[in-house]
């Protein structure tokens, strides 16, 4: 077996409440389900491109009981409500729920577990069933936190909830798990802005699975920024059921971590269900970042429209996966997807997979990928009119990363994430031009 396996079953030893809400049994499985399978090797088609050989050697202890010591600082442009956790530890210190309408209950899953019915956890008993969701099931036998969010139905909040998760150094490297369950009930409106930040440098090791269910004609705009330390691995899955008329509205930056990868899977399962999923995935000096996309229209009238950018400098790689399938039964489908790709770097790779399986009739349906450089007339352009190469570069990476972001219809947020996007760009880049 594995030390990265070990350190799991060590850790699920040493966990706090393993049985609480009669959920001891459910992780059991998951982790028995984990350890006779083993990781993933490359002959398995959805780890093809992401290996994970350096890692499985590896070992990871808990998180420090301790609380990590987090400057203010690092939440100073996140307002409230906000719920933090620290690796993988709810910080009510640094959480502040003010300003949450009547109707919306936030709480940490900690907190659930130990005052909530037993129904209220029953997202923790999901199983996963291929031995591709490796990091689903270690995070369904040891996460002990997250965020339980229910709105009612008709509510509309106002303001963006934020779900801060922040990557501490503590002794050593760590694990931590999150496990997220956001429920809508018909007609309601929630902004989410996730936010995944590091303390200090470190080389941990984070898991977060979160769970949304729309009901019907209900609106969830999702914002998520993944700016992880240098050094660490950060596995992410997002799982998300739309009923009737549901819209579902999401963009995805990925601008840190050395190992990265995010699963969004999505099910259409109601009738003019909408899906708006765009995202930038940047590349830079040694780092793996990893895409997949898995979208189902499994009912009528559904539509879903896919933007992606990726950029590949130094030395590192971008991977990008892009799943579609129509049903049968699911007639009036559209669906588009767009990935779009730069290399900056000779030593860089982009892998791009869409994937588009139609199984209904009358269906729109496009997808499309590219991998290439920067067009050298408009960097020709650029410079005759005065502007140094290094700045020319700079400009049209940066005007080719921000069309995903253009489908936002808040401004304030469109404005926060490019500030982020730009300023990951600005040093990614300066760091390539002095390679």
């Amino acid at each position: 077996m594995s030390a990265l396996l070990d350190s799991f079953r060590d850790a699920f030893a040493d966990l706090r409440d393993a049985e609480a809400q009669q959920l001891g049994r459910g992780r059991r499985q998951a982790l028995e389900a984990l350890l006779a399978d083993g990781l993933p090797g490359p002959r398995e088609e959805a780890w093809k491109y992401t290996p994970l050989r350096a890692l499985e050697r590896r070992s990871f202890a808990a998180p420090d009981p301790a609380p990590a010591a987090i400057d203010p600082a690092l939440l100073a442009g996140i307002p409230a409500p906000r719920l933090v956790f620290v690796n993988g530890r709810h910080d009510a210190a640094l959480s502040d729920l003010s300003g949450l309408p009547a109707g919306i209950e936030v709480q940490a899953l900690s907190q659930v577990l130990v005052h909530g019915e037993p129904r209220d956890a029953n997202f923790l008993l999901r199983r996963y069933e291929q031995r591709a969701d490796v990091f689903a099931r270690a995070n369904a036998a040891l996460a002990e936190d997250g965020a339980v969010v229910r709105l009612e139905t008709g509510v509309h909040a106002t303001a963006p909830l934020h779900l801060v998760s922040i990557g501490a150094a503590q002794a050593g490297d760590r694990a931590w798990h999150l496990r997220h369950f956001v429920e809508l009930h018909n007609d309601a409106r929630l902004d989410i802005v996730e936010h995944q930040l590091a303390a200090g440098d470190h080389a941990n090791l984070g898991t977060a699975v979160l769970h949304l269910h729309l009901g019907q004609r209900s609106v969830v705009r999702h914002a998520r920024v993944q700016d992880e330390a240098a050094r660490a691995s950060l596995f992410a899955r997002t799982d998300a059921v739309l009923a009737r008329d549901a819209r579902y509205q999401r963009i995805d930056l990925e601008l840190g971590a050395a190992l990265s990868r995010h699963e969004l899977n999505v099910r259409l399962e109601g009738n003019g269900a909408q899906l708006v999923a765009n995202g930038v995935l940047l590349g830079d000096g040694r780092r793996h970042v990893d895409t997949r996309l898995g979208i189902e229209h499994i009912a009528r009238d559904t539509a879903c429209e896919l933007v992606w950018r990726g950029i590949g400098e130094g030395r590192s790689r971008v991977v990008f996966h892009g799943g579609i399938h129509i049903r049968p039964g699911a007639d009036g489908t559209d669906a588009a997807l767009s990935t779009k790709n730069l290399l900056l770097s000779a030593d860089a790779e982009v892998d791009a997979q869409p994937v588009l399986v139609i199984d209904a009739d009358e269906v729109k349906a496009a997808h499309g990928a590219t991998v290439g450089q920067l067009d050298a007339n408009a960097l020709f352009y650029l410079r005759s009119r005065g502007l140094p190469e290094a700045q020319a570069r700079r400009l049209l990476t940066v005007a080719f990363c921000r069309e995903p972001l253009m489908a936002l219809e808040d401004d304030g947020l469109r404005q926060f994430l490019l500030a982020r996007l730009d300023a990951a760009l600005a040093t990614a880049l300066t760091l390539g031009e002095t390679a």
